[in-house]
């Protein structure tokens, strides 16, 4: 593993850091992207670092120079042999006072890169009883205020899940902890739109650009039925779901296609 923090390379990435102080470490303060390294390069950089700017954005955070994060990704990278990696990006609102207000400090940038192993062929979900806030102050954004996915997904794994699935406060279908979900009903894919609360997720948007769907908010129960249902994210990309709760489903057509579209398509956003 490789960490980078405000302009300098660490020699030892696991060692004492950021402040006791920092507003990430205190409130969760902060905002961050995932993304997939492949043979050394990442992928989709510019679409992910272009969904920071919009979190840190809707957190309030002062604008971080995009430069500067890519000069962290390329400290990070530079001469790492990475078949399959990670890159985490996060922007804290820096040093602050003991509390909810923030300090007069700049933000915290740090960018980690490390080895991934590969994701599991398919998943098995459960949906959890805790509801989505579509109307929240952070509903969309990708913050590091991730306790809520933290519980879910204890929970998930309790029951022998590798995924949370959340109904929104409207009971439609939301998302996963670190996911998106697609499902199919009579042959249609179908997504919940972005007003459902759901993270404006990188894959999800390419996959409906490059493959096409269908943005409906229903109730979870129509896709805890569906014919098919997958996961999409930066690591898993298009997963098939085989299981929701105690159902079996088959790995179907419409997502066999979705991901054979992902795999003739992605090497285009390699290093971009």
């Amino acid at each position: 593993m490789r960490a980078w923090i405000d302009g300098t390379l660490l020699d030892d990435p696991t060692g004492p850091a950021v402040s006791v102080v920092d507003h990430g470490l205190t409130v969760g303060d902060g905002v961050f992207e995932a993304i997939k390294v492949v043979d050394g390069q990442p992928f989709a950089l510019t679409l992910h670092l272009e969904r920071l700017a919009r979190s840190a954005a809707g957190l309030g955070l002062p604008v971080v120079d995009d430069a500067v994060v890519r000069a962290g990704v390329d400290a990070v990278l530079a001469g790492q042999d990475l078949p399959l990696g990670r890159i985490r990006i996060t922007v804290t609102g820096g040093p602050a006072p003991l509390g909810s207000g923030r300090g007069d400090h700049p933000p915290t940038v740090v960018v980690v890169a490390a080895p991934m192993g590969a994701q599991p062929e398919t998943a098995a979900v459960v949906t959890v009883p805790w509801r989505r806030n579509e109307h929240g102050a952070l509903a969309g954004l990708k913050t590091t205020s991730y306790a809520e996915n933290v519980v879910a997904l204890a929970e998930a794994q309790r029951q022998g899940a590798g995924e949370a699935v959340f109904a929104n406060l409207a009971g439609h279908l939301c998302e996963g902890t670190g996911t998106n979900v697609f499902y199919v009903v009579d042959g249609e894919l179908r997504t919940p739109t972005l007003a459902s609360g759901c993270l404006a997720g990188v894959t999800r948007a390419l996959l409906l650009d490059w493959h096409g769907g269908r943005e409906v908010d229903e109730p979870i129960e129509v896709a805890e039925q569906a014919d098919e249902v997958f996961l999409v994210s930066t690591t898993r990309d298009v997963q098939p779901v085989t299981r929701w709760g105690d159902r079996e489903l088959a790995v179907g057509e419409v997502t066999r296609a979705a991901a054979a579209t992902w795999r003739a398509r992605e090497p285009e956003l390699l290093g971009q």
